[in-house]
């Protein structure tokens, strides 16, 4: 009986540190990759004469920095408005960019109200609930035909977040939680094993109005 109790215990210390190890591993090689953009002859194994692994991060920030400038400027965004015409005659390749670009916008932008609410909805059947994400209110088309006050939510996959399921929902079919996206989006790839804290005392203070000791 202990044994397995070790065992279980080592596991939930190890696959963590593991995985965590594993996408950083990822990452960084990737990055490093990036370094085959320049010349044989000032890559850095050949320059130096050693390689050294993480250069590829210094690289990539510096081509991101620059690339913001760039399109921050008026040249720029022209240069980016000719590219994007030309990416949307494109077929195949417009409904990728398209979608790819959107998704991007929702996630780095404060724009948008998507992605700024965690929700809890009966899915996928009444008496079971899922934890998702507020995407949009604007549903005008889907608002009218339903004669319902419509909102739209991403319900995620677990173990993996970024695959998942769009759904249209009555509002009063939803319940806001007080948890923020990074608490819900933890739970959701810990298979529910790390849920945040929530004091029920606190909660009742603040929907009454009163202030609360920090």
């Amino acid at each position: 009986m202990n044994f397995r109790r070790y065992l279980i215990a080592g596991l939930l210390v190890w696959i963590p540190i593991g995985f965590t190890l594993f996408v950083l591993n990822l990452v960084i090689g990737l990055m490093d990759r990036t370094l085959l953009l320049l010349p044989l002859a000032y890559q850095p194994e050949n320059l130096l004469g050693v390689n050294i692994p993480g250069l590829g991060i210094l690289l990539s920030i510096i081509v991101l920095l620059l690339t913001g400038m760039l399109v921050a400027n008026f040249i720029g965004k022209r240069l980016v408005s000719a590219s994007e015409r030309l990416l949307n005659r494109i077929p195949l390749v417009r409904s990728i960019y398209s979608a790819s670009k959107n998704f991007t916008e929702v996630l780095f932008t404060n724009t948008s109200q998507a992605f700024k609410k965690v929700l809890l909805i009966e899915y996928p059947r009444k008496g079971v609930y899922s934890l998702c994400f507020q995407t949009s209110t604007e549903l005008a088309e889907i608002q009218a035909r339903t004669s319902a006050d419509m909102i739209c939510v991403f319900v995620p996959t677990t173990p993996n977040p970024t695959s998942g399921f769009i759904i249209m929902v009555p509002v009063e079919d939803t319940i806001e939680l007080d948890m923020d996206i990074e608490s819900a989006l933890k739970m959701i790839v810990s298979l529910g094993v790390v849920v945040p804290p929530w004091v029920r005392e606190k909660h009742a203070l603040e929907a009454d109005g009163h202030p609360t000791a920090t």
